[in-house]
């Protein structure tokens, strides 16, 4: 019994039909060719590729039937393809006389126009044309339009016409789609949560709307009623990855941590392996302090994203928060590789240096941070309190100064100074400076206290303070 093959069939039509036209270029005898027969061919050579094929087929297709709307509008289309922008904008113009109610022609002539860099023709035309047609070729048209606003960088107009997509069509998916983006970077999201509870009202079992709305929701921070929106979402499609993920960023948000690592495990079930959604676990582990299993999120990230010295960096700070110093620092020679003078890495291999008593190792990293961000305080605090617990006293007293000068006079450095002047054994140095910094900044006096809480047994620091409390009191 012989089997059917459409493809096989299909193939056999084309290359009769090729030959038939064959014979006809070559003034051999031959078979009428139909318009519908023209068509096929153009769109034939198009596929292939063969663009001179298809223009002298759109040539002669013209000849046979000049006044053929479809005919012309193909030619049209090929010129296009040839870059022969104003030529096929007069066979458009041909074309409108015939046939006014083609919407290939507004097409067609956007295209051209945009070609051309006539953005203002183009939008003109296209919104001429949306008032003239209904149905599909409306929604076609303004996914023409958006395209166009898209390009002209009117990005609210892109969003007005997707919202008048879904107006018409309110279960289209590619309109879906594509405003739940436009609503984050245009930040309508009241207007999309209106939009969206419309449309969910009409159609209760929306998906992509229950995701819209709640990613609107998101967008303002409101992410108890985001969630609700994501789990109406997942109970409709329970296989909707993500709704799961952004759920996660939302719970992550309201720090609820335990939920979002629920939800995001299961985005790792339902899709491909991604390093944002393994290093978004790893945070959440880190947060509950389970710094093993942050540790494995954060690898399996890494291996996705080799290049990213911040996840190497991840992975350093969960073993810093177990005093695994050693760990940290080769993690962090990782990270140092890529990015050798980032501060924060430097700070914290500082940090390691210095609980391992390499002071001199340690001064070097902080030297390294301060070197790349001379205004910021938290590099001049560290090389400090480095050296002054490595009792380099009068090189802390020189660093100290020059702190206090670039960071601006940060309170900090005064109490820091106050320190080092009492372990050098300048005291009457070191309580004016006392007495000033409580004068100006009495809440900063932890920071002396927590470089030397000793400081509090010298009976003249204590009753400094004491006289400064009691005359805040009066």
């Amino acid at each position: 019994m012989k089997e059917n093959n459409p493809y096989r069939e299909d193939k056999e039509q084309m290359l009769e039909l090729l030959q038939q036209y064959e014979n006809l270029r070559n003034g051999r005898s031959h078979s009428f060719l139909e318009e519908e027969a023209f068509e096929i061919l153009i769109d034939y050579f198009l596929e292939k590729e063969e663009v001179s094929k298809a223009a002298e087929a759109a040539e002669i297709s013209c000849e046979h039937f000049p006044y053929s709307s479809i005919l012309l509008i193909k030619k049209a289309d090929v010129l296009l393809v040839n870059r022969q922008y104003k030529e096929a904008l007069g066979i458009l113009e041909q074309v409108s006389v015939l046939d006014a109610g083609d919407i290939n022609i507004y097409i067609l002539k956007t295209d051209a126009y945009l070609a051309l860099e006539m953005h203002e023709k183009a939008v003109a035309l296209l919104e001429e044309a949306v008032a003239i047609f209904e149905g599909e070729e409306k929604v076609d048209l303004l996914f023409e339009l958006a395209d166009v606003y898209d390009d002209y960088e009117d990005f609210d107009k892109v969003f007005d016409c997707l919202k008048m997509v879904l107006k018409e069509e309110p279960n289209n998916e590619e309109a879906l789609h594509k405003i739940c983006f436009w609503t984050d970077f245009t930040g309508r999201n009241d207007e999309s949560i209106k939009l969206h509870q419309r449309i969910i009202d009409e159609y209760p079992y929306n998906e992509l709307a229950w995701f819209n709305l709640a990613a609107a929701y998101q967008g303002l921070k409101l992410y108890e009623k985001s969630i609700d929106a994501y789990q109406y979402a997942l109970a409709i499609d329970e296989k909707f990855d993500y709704a799961y993920r952004n759920m996660g960023d939302a719970y992550i948000r309201l720090r609820k941590y335990k939920e979002a690592i629920e939800v995001l495990e299961k985005v790792t079930e339902l899709a491909k392996p991604e390093d944002a959604i393994f290093e978004a676990l790893g945070y959440c582990y880190e947060k509950l302090k389970k710094y093993p299993q942050s540790r494995m999120y954060y690898r399996k990230a890494s291996h996705l994203r080799q290049d990213d010295s911040r996840l190497f960096y991840k992975i350093a700070f969960t073993y810093f928060n177990e005093s695994q110093w050693e760990s940290c620092l080769k993690q962090l020679h990782l990270a140092l590789q890529i990015h050798r003078l980032q501060p924060e890495y430097n700070l914290l291999a500082g940090e390691c240096k210095m609980r391992l008593g390499l002071y001199k190792d340690a001064i070097q990293y902080f030297t390294n941070v301060v070197s790349v961000r001379p205004k910021t305080a938290n590099g001049w605090e560290a090389m400090i309190r480095c050296l002054y617990n490595a009792s380099y006293f009068e090189e802390a007293l020189e660093q100290t100064e020059a702190a206090l000068l670039a960071t601006g006079r940060k309170p900090i450095f005064e109490y820091y100074q106050v320190a080092v002047l009492l372990a050098l054994g300048k005291s009457k140095d070191a309580l004016l400076q006392l007495e000033g910094a409580m004068y100006k900044h009495p809440k900063m006096l932890k920071k002396l206290v927590e470089l030397n809480p000793s400081v509090l047994q010298n009976q003249q620091v204590v009753d400094i303070i004491a006289r400064y409390k009691r005359n805040k009191s009066i």
